[in-house]
């Protein structure tokens, strides 16, 4: 206890960085799984991660190819959508992933890094990984608290705006480019899949069993800051890669909902006897 509470103070940058991701994710991953477009955070995930490669190879900054590669495909996107509308993401999910162990391959000096960004290098992650992280926390709350009901609005009843003559472009761009860069900035510290994991997992759980949208904004992140906690002691304690035991911490919290309707259905057994 002793030691992993000394390693809990050497690693408390990195902690806290992701415990914000933790938190802003899945508030990205229910508006994501409410349009329909999950596949949309792997897409820009690994995007972002052959950026970052790219940028490494070129002598740039990670970070910034990172963030400029999915900001571009952000910006393609509405151009493709109406063309490809089911398979946009995943093609942009093959391309990257096909470019970034070709570059991983090919180029000498980014072995590392490319191991990283699938692994997750959340235990270097640094001032400036944490104050983006909270700066994604903050904006997205922000943006989600003032054009979250037009979201939810166009994914429901599209005919209002086309009835009120209203553009959705502004906010529907705006949420794209949000997602984007969060998804970029998330796979430097958290990895593709850990990223993935944490916007994909809990808004799917939560989809299932929250009563109404206000808890699901509540639940979804609070089940990912618990399995964060858990999986960041567990990676901590036995020295093990952090973005692989993120997700299969959330894996493994998906049994949560065959338990509950297990035992839904045993309830609703016993009270009809």
């Amino acid at each position: 206890m002793t030691e992993f509470l000394s390693q809990l103070a050497l690693f408390w940058r990195p902690g806290l960085t992701g415990a914000l991701l933790a938190l802003a994710l899945p508030l990205l991953g229910l508006y994501l799984r409410l349009r329909q477009e999950y596949w949309a955070a792997l897409a820009y995930g690994q995007v972002g991660a052959a950026g970052a490669l790219g940028a490494l190879a070129l002598g740039a900054p990670s970070l910034a190819g990172g963030l400029a590669a999915s900001l571009a495909v952000a910006g393609v996107k509405h151009r493709l959508e109406k063309r490809l509308p089911a398979g946009l993401f995943p093609l942009f999910f093959i391309l990257g992933w096909s470019a970034s162990l070709l570059l991983t391959a090919n180029l000498p000096g980014v072995e590392r890094l490319g191991a990283a960004l699938f692994e997750g290098q959340l235990y270097f992650a640094g001032l400036e990984m944490l104050c983006g992280a909270a700066l994604v926390l903050v904006v997205g709350i922000f943006f989600l608290r003032r054009a979250g009901k037009m979201i939810l609005l166009a994914c429901l009843n599209p005919a209002h705006f086309h009835a009120q003559r209203l553009p959705t472009w502004p906010v529907r761009a705006g949420f794209d480019l949000l997602v984007a860069a969060s998804l970029a900035l998330a796979v430097m510290s958290l990895g593709v899949m850990g990223a993935f994991a944490l916007v994909f997992i809990p808004p799917w759980l939560v989809f299932a069993f929250a009563p109404n949208w206000r808890t699901a904004l509540v639940a979804a992140p609070a089940l990912a800051f618990v399995a964060y906690a858990l999986a960041f002691a567990l990676a901590l304690v036995y020295d093990q890669p952090f973005g692989p035991v993120l997700a299969l911490v959330l894996g493994v919290s998906a049994s949560i909902l065959p338990i509950a309707d297990v035992l839904h259905a045993g309830g609703r057994a016993e009270s009809g006897q």
